[in-house]
């Protein structure tokens, strides 16, 4: 089976899984990440088979969805993969990248965490879907998934987070722009991630302080 019809499969195979997901982690997220990580690619030299597969399969089973079970994408990928018949190696590759690219386990003090230039490219494009129009919006429809309020003032955002405590918050929406999606411009690891990232954030703030003012009466 050659690369293009393994990349088709996983196309419809992450459909197919993901067909009753959240709106801010269903097929189309998976799209947007996908099409992102090949923008990247064209700049950056890395296996852009190996990018592909993982881009496809990094949300296969959202830890937050299922438990906190952090090891059920793995698995499930790495069985897919098997499945395809992708090469050890590379298959391999991909499941390090699902199990390192969530913004989570950048909290976490460890040296000995996973690199490669293919994480570098999916974590950036998948960094991208979280800011900008797109994720504000995700970030909005998750907050209402979760049943959580837009704002309260009383309620300030925690800046020093551990992973655990990033797993378990029930704070506003609001506080979740200054926990995760306003750092994530400086985390991007690629100069063409960092480049989008410039615009998108500046459009959060501006959005941020369009919101402030609608709140306080000021428009």
């Amino acid at each position: 089976m050659n690369q293009e019809q393994i990349i088709q499969n996983t196309i419809t195979f992450v459909k197919k899984e993901l067909k009753d997901a959240e709106g801010g982690h269903d097929w189309f997220h998976i799209e947007r990440v996908f099409k992102n990580a090949l923008l990247i690619s064209t700049e950056e030299k890395v296996d852009v088979f190996v990018v592909s597969l993982a881009a496809l399969l990094h949300d296969i089973a959202d830890p937050k969805f299922h438990n906190g079970d952090e090891n059920l994408g793995p698995k499930i990928a790495t069985q897919f993969l098997i499945e395809q018949k992708v090469p050890k190696e590379i298959g391999q590759h991909v499941v390090k990248i699902i199990k390192n690219v969530s913004f989570k386990n950048s909290l976490e003090d460890d040296s000995k965490q996973f690199t490669s230039k293919e994480l570098e490219v999916v974590q950036d494009a998948d960094r991208l879907d979280a800011i900008g129009a797109i994720g504000i919006a995700r970030c909005f429809n998750y907050g209402g998934f979760k049943d959580r309020a837009l704002y309260d003032p009383e309620i300030i955002p925690n800046l020093t987070m551990t992973k655990e405590e990033y797993k378990t918050s029930t704070a506003p929406t609001i506080n979740h722009f200054y926990e995760k999606l306003l750092l994530l411009k400086d985390k991007m690891n690629t100069t063409s991630g960092k480049k989008i990232a410039e615009s998108r954030h500046q459009f959060m703030e501006t959005y941020l302080q369009q919101f402030y003012d609608e709140w306080n009466g000021k428009l």
